[in-house]
Parts: C-alpha cells; structure tokens; sequence
C-alpha cells in the first residue's frame, strides 16, 4: 500500500517537468512525502507502541527483582563468609600439620627414587655398553666381509689377464687369512 502512494506520488512529481533533477524542489513530492511520514507513525503508534512500553514496563519490573535479589544474596555472602573465615583458620591448622607430614614423607621417598634411579642408570649404562661392544663387533665382521668382496673383485679383474683360477684362488686365500689375523 506503501509503495504504491510512494510510486503515485513520484509519477505526479515527474509529470509536472520532464527536466527536472534530485536538487530542485517538489511541491507534490513533499506534501506526498510529509503525507506517508504521518500515516507511518500513526500506524507504529497503533501497532508497536504498547508493545514497546509494556516490553519496557516488563523490564523495569524485572530489574527491580533482581536488585532486590542481589541485595539478598549480598546478605547471605557476608553471613557465609564469616563462617568461611572460620573454618578456613581451622583448615589452614589442619594444613600445616598435613604439610609437615608430607615433608617428611617426602624426603623419604626422594631419597628411595634417588637410590633406585641410581641404579637402574648403572643397569642401563651396562645394558649399552654390551649393545654398543655387539654392535661394534657386527659392524667389523660386516665391515671385513665387504672389504673382502671388494678387494676378490677388483683383484679378480687385475689378475684375470695375468693369471690362471688356480694361481689365483692361492692368492684370495692368502688375502683372506692375512685379513682374520687383523
């Protein structure tokens, strides 16, 4: 309904001067745009008013509630914290004696972890030094054996034009043997 007094008040406005522009001045697009101005409060007077006021009625009520609420609860906090200070000076007592206790008990136990950690280090210390000493001896062995593929194979190609297998196979086994000696 709006939108069509807008659009009629506009084809009015733009009959009266076909070269008019947004600056000039409109007579009947004023009065058409004071006219739907004054329909729209009436109808959000009728409409949304009461349901503002009474939101706003509703919430002002609310709000008294609730201080009074907080004003209750503040009285029964303080109460309650008197009776916590209370009983917080006999637990505090209470702590001291507990953390005594743990003291001790405490430097007991560090002193057992110390001792038990001392020796399970020793234990793992030993446990690596075999590992490494295996280790050590594989690698060597492994390390042998490669060297002497390596050397019957450069010496198999050195020798193949100068000497026959069974001169050769004497010569491979007197490397080998020197090679275990090491």
């Amino acid at each position: 309904m709006f939108s069509e007094l807008i659009f009629a008040a506009l084809l009015f406005s733009e009959g009266e001067s076909p070269q008019s522009s947004l600056l000039d001045v409109n007579p009947g697009l004023i009065i058409w745009t004071v006219i739907i101005f004054v329909l729209l409060l009436i109808i959000l007077k009728k409409t949304a008013w009461k349901p503002i006021i009474s939101a706003l009625d509703e919430r002002e009520r609310t709000i008294k509630e609730s201080l009074e609420k907080a004003e209750e609860a503040r009285n029964e906090a303080e109460r309650i914290l008197a009776e916590n200070k209370e009983r917080l000076a006999k637990a505090e007592e209470e702590v001291q004696r507990i953390v005594e206790q743990g003291r001790e008990y405490a430097e007991k136990l560090k002193e057992q972890i110390l001792a038990e950690s001392e020796e399970q280090a020793r234990k793992k210390i030993e446990e690596a030094e075999q590992s490494i000493a295996r280790k050590q001896e594989e690698a060597f062995a492994q390390l042998r054996s490669e060297i002497a593929e390596i050397a019957v194979t450069a010496a198999e190609k050195i020798i193949k034009e100068t000497l026959d297998k069974e001169k050769q196979k004497k010569l491979v086994d007197a490397y080998l043997d020197e090679l275990k000696k090491n």
